[in-house]
């Protein structure tokens, strides 16, 4: 098994929350892990990226080559538009929809989604502001797009909802469970998308 996902955003979206989980995750299946990451110039609003490699042999470089990623899940789909050099001609891409305006020209959406479809992979959008909001609060829109990324990630569903509970433990029972109803209500969301 080995899998070398881009994650992107902006900051305060939960981009290297998401990483952690999906650490979190790799370990407990006894998985070989690296995380690096490149934090924006604000710590809100600027772009976030993290590299996830997976592995159940030896990881000798936390960096992913250029053209080599097997994913990028993408919580800002301008941001996903400008990791698409990162993914494999054979990559899948799993972003939300919902904009963060964050610059004065910022593209309208349409064109943004043409251009990540034009890229010529596999592009699926969610909705994760609504997903999210239905489970119990928007801010768990991250949780929400690592649920319609799930499948692709190659680790059990079961292996991420404990990377879940476990980094939000600390806020409590209830935020767990709107996290885990997030994550679960964005992978039924996944079932039902086409590319």
């Amino acid at each position: 098994m080995k899998k070398d996902i881009i994650l992107a955003g902006v900051g305060g979206q939960g981009t290297i929350a998401v990483a952690v989980m999906i650490a979190d995750a790799a370990i407990e299946q006894g998985l070989n892990f690296r995380q690096s990451e490149v934090h924006g110039m604000s710590q809100r609003g600027g772009a976030v990226e993290t590299q996830v490699r997976l592995s159940d042999k030896a990881i000798h470089c936390d960096l992913i080559a250029t053209g080599r990623a097997d994913l990028l899940i993408s919580l800002e789909p301008l941001e996903a538009l400008r990791k698409m050099n990162y993914l494999s001609e054979t990559g899948t891409v799993v972003t939300a929809l919902a904009p963060v305006k964050n610059i004065p020209d910022y593209p309208a959406m349409d064109t943004v989604l043409d251009q990540l479809r034009r890229a010529g992979r596999t592009v699926y959008t969610i909705d994760a502001e609504a997903v999210a909001k239905d489970a119990g609060s928007t801010r768990a829109q991250n949780v929400a797009v690592l649920g319609a990324a799930a499948d692709f990630i190659g680790l059990k569903p079961a292996a991420i909802r404990k990377g879940i509970e476990k980094v939000f433990a600390a806020k409590g029972a209830a935020v767990v469970e709107m996290n885990l109803r997030a994550f679960d209500m964005g992978r039924e969301h996944a079932a039902k998308l086409e590319a």
